[in-house]
């Protein structure tokens, strides 16, 4: 069985809203967009490569995977996460989008999405990578399907926006197993799902 993990910058509120651009998503009219950029750091960029140069597809819902599709396969190659993300297969849950999806890899799931996670999930040597997709985690946190978050917990409290753990969100158990301060004051968490 493969696992799933999650990976994404929160606010100490638990803000996942627009984390890279300014206009990234202003949804509620959300006007601090950016907000994580401030914070990169070389201990983030080598922590965040070496996890992503682990192999394993990208399992995205709809919103992220069209933000991400206008930008990374316009990425200079010198990029390092240009040509990782650009080659890996991109999953892809949504129910308005209609497939053949253009950007290369890029399949988009049939059907139920809590199926269809859960049947990729079975197949050995599969591991998914989720990006983003604050939805998509919600839905396959309450299926039980989540194993793994990686946080990037910022020094930072927005107030608002959209956060990764909503009022009225599956109740659940995490186990911390490696914990990486950058020199930024970004911590990089890692938590196990308990079952």
């Amino acid at each position: 069985m493969s696992r799933i993990t999650v990976s994404n910058s929160i606010t100490l509120d638990g803000v996942m809203q627009a984390p890279a651009r300014p206009d990234e998503d202003t949804r509620g009219g959300f006007p601090f967009g950016g907000w994580a950029l401030p914070y990169n750091d070389p201990v983030m960029g080598e922590t965040m490569a070496r996890r992503a140069s682990g192999g394993g597809s990208l399992l995205l819902g709809r919103r992220t995977y069209e933000d991400l599709a206008s930008v990374w396969p316009h990425m200079p190659a010198e990029n390092p996460f240009t040509r990782l993300i650009n080659a890996r297969r991109k999953w892809v849950a949504s129910r308005t989008l209609r497939a053949p999806l253009a950007w290369n890899n890029s399949v988009l799931l049939e059907g139920d999405v809590v199926e269809a996670v859960a049947s990729l999930k079975a197949q050995p040597d599969n591991d998914l990578a989720i990006l983003g997709s604050g939805e998509l985690v919600q839905s396959l946190l309450a299926a039980g399907l989540i194993d793994e978050f990686i946080l990037l917990i910022h020094p930072l409290v927005l107030g608002r926006g959209i956060r990764l753990f909503p009022d009225g969100g599956p109740p659940g158990n995490l186990r911390l197993v490696d914990a990486l301060p950058t020199t930024t004051g970004v911590v990089i968490a890692t938590y196990e799902v308990t079952r």
